[in-house]
Order: C-alpha cells, then structure tokens, then sequence
C-alpha cells in the first residue's frame, strides 16, 4: 500500500450538491440558514481551508433559496478562488476598516434562527449578533447533528481506504519488538507507518502498556513496556481528508487466563455491538448491545465510555453510540463500535472497528484480527 494512487478531488457539483442539501435541511429544521466558519463544516462544504485562521471574519452562509456566499477578508480571496468548490458560490470580500459583520448581515435575507458551526469564534457571533439583533444562533451539533453523517458513495470509498490503511499499519506494528521499549518509540513507529500508507495527518497513536491500558486516552508516554503487558493501541488520522480510527490490544509474550478471558469479553461485546448495526435500530441499540456482554461478564463498572462516535472529515463527529441517542441508524452512517474494559492499575482492553450501516446491516472498514495477538 506504500504506492497507493490518490484519490479523485470532490467535484464543484459534489459542493452544490451538499451545500444544497445543508440549506434544504435547515429549512426542514425550522432554521433561517446556516452560518459555517472555517473547520470541518466548510471543508465539507466547500472545499475550502483558509491557510490561517485569524480574527479577522470569514463565514459561509447558506439560506433555503439563496445562493450560497462565502465571506472573505479580501487579502485571502485568491486563495478562496482556488478551492474546489468556489466555482458554485460567490464570493464577497470585505477589507480591514470596514465592518464584516454588516456586510454579512445584508445576506441573512430575514429574520429568525440560524445554525452555526462549533468552531465558530465568539467574537465573530457576538459581533454579528450586534449588526443583526433580531436573529438567534444555534450550535449545529444541537440543531443539525446529522448534517454530514450520512456519507456517499466517494466518501464511503475515501474512509474504506482509510481504514485499510491503518490495518496495513496494525499489521506492521504487531512485527516489532515491544518488550524493553517506550510507549514513545511504538507511538512514533505508529505515527509514521500511518504516514507511510497514505495518511496526510496523523491524530493520535495512544499506546497503554500494563496499567497505563486502564486510562482510555493515556496516548503515550515514557513508560518501557515490558514482557507480560498488555498493550492499547489505538490510532488513526486523516487520508485523503477522511478518518481512520481503529483500537487493537496485544499482549507482549504469553497472556495469563484472567487476561485472555478479559480480551475474549470485550471481543464478544464488539461482536454484539457490530450484529446491532442495521437500518432502523436506534444508536443507542449499538451501545446496549455491546454493554450488555461486559455487564452480564461482570465488568460493567469497567467500561467507562461510549460505545462509539461518529467519522468522516473529522475523526469524532456524530452520531454517537450511547445511551439515550434514539437518532435511527440510516445507510451510509458511519461510526465506531469500541467497547472495553478498564482494570485500574492493571490493565485495560479495547477493540474498535469503523462500520457502516448498509441495507442490510453493518460493513467493517477494519478487518485485521480482532484474535489475542502476541508481540515481542
């Protein structure tokens, strides 16, 4: 996989198409519009990533019937013009000493509620909510937490290779020696076979040797692994802007009883959560089904976290897979399911896929074993 050949750029239809569809969607959702500041929404959207994000305002806007508009300072327009998706909006620049916010009010075309991307700074909101105080904001995490979960065919594409590319780097990192080395060398080693297969960003590469397991995001530190350790690792980052993410946990020469029966545990509990997958089923059903085998084992204090989160251009989004999110499962969502088991001061065990809901139930992006693996 070191040469794989990369992939196809979304096209200005692929933007129009989605940008389309977000402001149908809010329309539905009794929204005015949608306000999406540089991040993963407009990246998504447009194709589009600001080579600096400043104070200084740059906001898509979409309303239902509109043409969508994107916001620039006028120094960073001609690297607007470039995106891939700026052939299907327009652009409306503004210049340091006029007001951004009153040129972004002209276009929110009437009164009402509009949703607006996380990562939007306060100052940006604040500042137009001043221009325009007959308006109201809402997180779209609250308002639209669906907006990018159901993927297409090219994107389901872009995180199937994805997560081939962190198995090809599981199944090199399980050839090299553990025993006598830092949780450091194996993160590093981790951060760069991602790389090597195809990875542009590397996210995390947590490595939970012996009691270090127990805490779920431990990442790494100085600890030398030794022999008779199990080891978390878990790992993942963007390929071709997509997510990868997968969670394995080896043991570092013979394992004892009592740790391959917590390992078969959690094996099973992935196993139930992966069968809850189909159209229909509530996200919830998946964290249930997946909690029940480490309940009725009678670890259930010991798993401490959902059973998964949603993936695409960023590698936590929704939906997410956990008691009480009664949101349908719908083709083309796609998620993990990573239940686990941590042992304070012992050890801990995580198994994580990336699924996706199909017609007929739930299709792996990761299929590496999901066996005990022993490592050296």
């Amino acid at each position: 996989m070191t040469g794989t050949t990369p992939a196809a750029p979304f096209t200005a239809g692929d933007y129009r198409s989605r940008m389309t569809r977000a402001a149908r969607t809010a329309a539905e959702a009794g929204l005015a519009g949608l306000l999406i500041a540089p991040g993963p929404d407009m990246v998504w959207l447009t194709g589009y990533t600001p080579t600096a994000v400043t104070e200084r305002l740059t906001l898509l806007v979409l309303t239902p019937g509109g043409d969508p508009v994107l916001v620039v300072p006028t120094l960073e327009a001609p690297d607007a013009e470039k995106a891939d998706g700026a052939a299907v909006l327009s652009l409306r620049n503004w210049t340091d000493g006029t007001d951004p916010y009153a040129v972004t009010a002209e276009l929110l075309g009437k009164d009402g509620r509009f949703g607006v991307s996380d990562n939007a700074w306060a100052m940006h909101l604040l500042g137009l909510q001043k221009a325009r105080p007959d308006t109201a904001y809402a997180s779209l995490t609250d308002a639209l937490p669906m907006l990018r979960a159901v993927k297409d065919a090219a994107e389901l594409d872009l995180l199937a290779a994805a997560g081939a590319a962190a198995d090809a780097a599981f199944e090199e990192i399980r050839t090299v020696a553990f025993a006598g080395r830092r949780e450091s060398d194996v993160g590093h080693d981790l951060a760069a076979l991602l790389r090597r297969f195809g990875h542009e960003q590397v996210d995390f590469t947590i490595v939970g040797s012996g009691p270090n397991g127990a805490n779920p995001h431990h990442e790494v530190g100085d600890r030398v692994i030794q022999d008779g350790d199990m080891v978390v690792l878990d790992f993942g980052g963007l390929k071709d802007g997509y997510g990868s993410d997968t969670t394995r946990t080896v043991h570092v020469g013979p394992p004892t009883a009592e740790e391959r029966e917590v390992h078969d545990i959690v094996r099973a509990a992935q196993e139930a959560g992966f069968a809850a997958v189909r159209p229909g089923a509530a996200c919830q059903d998946v964290d249930r089904a997946a909690r029940a085998v480490i309940t009725d084992a009678g670890y259930g204090e010991f798993f401490i976290h959902r059973t998964g989160h949603g993936i695409g251009v960023t590698t936590h989004e929704p939906p997410y897979m956990i008691e009480g999110e009664e949101q349908p499962l719908v083709p083309g969502m796609c998620f993990s399911v990573e239940p686990g088991i941590y042992l304070p001061g012992r050890f801990g065990v995580r198994i994580e896929d990336i699924v996706t809901v199909t017609g007929e139930g739930g299709r792996r992006f990761n299929n590496t074993t999901r066996e005990m693996v022993v490592v050296g």
